[in-house]
Parts: C-alpha cells; sequence; structure tokens
C-alpha cells in the first residue's frame, strides 16, 4: 500500500486547485444551467440544514454561488451568507453574480475547504454542494466544517453517487480511457464518484464529531436537447477532461465524440437525451 506523505498531499491539492481554476470560466458561462440543475437538490440541503433568518452560512466550493444566493434569501432578516471557493475566479463570478440580483448580505473568501481559514465556531451552517469528493483527505475537511460551526450548528453536503448511476459523466470517463488510453481522473486525483458509497459519506461526518448523521439519496438526471448541447458542455466544465482534450489532436477529438455519440444513443428521448444521475446528501449537527 502507498504511503500518503503531506508534500504528495500537497502537490495533488496544488493539481486539483489549478484544474478548477482553468475552468471557472466555464463555470460562469453556464451557470445558470447549473443552478437550473441543482435546483431541487438545493432546496433539500437547504431544509435538511435549517436555514433560517439570522443564520450565518459558509458554502464552501461555491462555483458560481447558486447555494449560496438561494440561502442569502431565507436567511433574512438579519443573516448573512459567506460564498468561498478555492479558485479566486470562482469568487469573483459569484460576486458578480450576487451584485447582479441585487442580493447585498452575501460577501466572498478564498478558502481551501480543507484547510480553513476562519476561527472556530464562526458560522451557524456550512454547505458544500458537489465539492468535498474532490478533497484530497475528506476526513481533514469534515472536521474543519466541524470546527468552524457553533454549538447547534448544522452541516449539509452533496456529493455524486456511485458511478454507474451517473453515466451522464461516467460514460465520458469510460470513452476516454477506451479511446486515449488516459484513466480520468488521473491515479491518484480524485475523482467525482470518490465518495460514493453512502456508508463511507455517513462514517465522515459521525467521525467529525457530528450527531443526528443522515444520508439520502437525491435523482439528478441530466436532460439536454442534443447530444452536442451535452457534449459541449460536459467538456467545458469537467476539470479533469477538460485538460485532458485541451492537449489532444482534432482527429482525436472528434473520435471520441464519435464513439460518446453512439453511446448516448440508447438515452436518446423526443425531446433530446436525458441521462440518469444520483446524488447523496449528508447532514449533520453539533451538539448544542
Amino acid at each position: 500500500m502507498e504511503t500518503r506523505t503531506v508534500a504528495n498531499d500537497r502537490d495533488v491539492r496544488s493539481h486539483v486547485h489549478a484544474l478548477w481554476a482553468s475552468v471557472a470560466g466555464a463555470w460562469g458561462e453556464h451557470a445558470e444551467y447549473a443552478d437550473q440543475r441543482g435546483a431541487a437538490l438545493t432546496e433539500s440541503l437547504l431544509d435538511r440544514a435549517g436555514v433560517d433568518a439570522g443564520d450565518r452560512v459558509l458554502e464552501l466550493a461555491c462555483g458560481p454561488g447558486g447555494v449560496g444566493m438561494a440561502a442569502a434569501t431565507r436567511v433574512l432578516p438579519g443573516g448573512e451568507v459567506v460564498l468561498s471557493d478555492v479558485a479566486e475566479r470562482m469568487t469573483a463570478i459569484a460576486a458578480e453574480r450576487a451584485a447582479s440580483r441585487g442580493i447585498s448580505n452575501v460577501s466572498t473568501l478564498v478558502l481551501d475547504l480543507e484547510e480553513i481559514t476562519e476561527p472556530d465556531a464562526s458560522y451557524d451552517v456550512v454547505l458544500c454542494r458537489e465539492g468535498l469528493m474532490f478533497a484530497v483527505v475528506p476526513a481533514r475537511a469534515v472536521g474543519e466544517f466541524r470546527r468552524v460551526l457553533r454549538p447547534g450548528g448544522r452541516v449539509a453536503v452533496a456529493v455524486w453517487g456511485p458511478r454507474d448511476d451517473n453515466p451522464w459523466l461516467g460514460l465520458v470517463f469510460d470513452a476516454v480511457t477506451a479511446q486515449l488510453g488516459i484513466p480520468v481522473p488521473p491515479p491518484g486525483v480524485p475523482g467525482p464518484f470518490s465518495l460514493g458509497d453512502r456508508d463511507r459519506l455517513a462514517r465522515l461526518l459521525v467521525d467529525a464529531g457530528l450527531t443526528d448523521v443522515e444520508v439520502t439519496e437525491h435523482a439528478m438526471p441530466l436532460r439536454a436537447g442534443s447530444f452536442d448541447e451535452w457534449w459541449n458542455r460536459t467538456r467545458s466544465l469537467a476539470g479533469p477532461l477538460s485538460t485532458i482534450l485541451a492537449s489532444q489532436p482534432p482527429e482525436t477529438v472528434q473520435a471520441l465524440r464519435t464513439r460518446l455519440a453512439n453511446d448516448v444513443r440508447r438515452y436518446q428521448t423526443t425531446a433530446g437525451i436525458e441521462l440518469p444521475g444520483l446524488s447523496l446528501l449528508g447532514t449533520g449537527r453539533v451538539r448544542g
């Protein structure tokens, strides 16, 4: 078994951070789509976390900030939301979007969810949608969530479920590996399905000292008007995939596209394509 070292963890963490910084612009471009697809899951996160008036909320790995902006309306009057991401460009996009909507009770910080440079017991709620699975040491991240929460504070996180239940992205990873001989994500790098086991997610929350831990499943189908719409959006938003495709010649990318068009055909509908998706929602609280 390989022994993980601090230096290795830091190297992997820097690699992951760079991947997300590289696709921040694409996430800004597709922000409305991300909000729409995740709307029901976001409402469940906020409901399960009990986000309410007067709460101070921290959203981690915020991307373009959709979850935090939804929370901002719930914490009025008197509450505030901090939108944070490890990619500075992501926080800038989130800030721009909040300002354009006239949401004034939000601020932004550049934060690593494994090293949250905020004081102990400084938040009522921590939210993280589709970010925890990219932590190099997830237990360290959840420990940080717990540390910054006040007594009675709540955590709500969403991660992608098992790869087989998420062909909207798993098919792409399989095709890249088969066509190019390149594993996605690369060995040693946490990927979108790294926390797809319900029991493992629950253990992370319990081991961090949280109580009333629950993990539930939420359907997250992906719908697109055409194959091209799905393919172009997916290749833009998936950090590791974008990096790989950028290094390939056009004919190789075209061959991959042709392969995927055939793989996705079975998900064709009269309205376009619909691929299944499944998220896991984990919640817990700090004893009051």
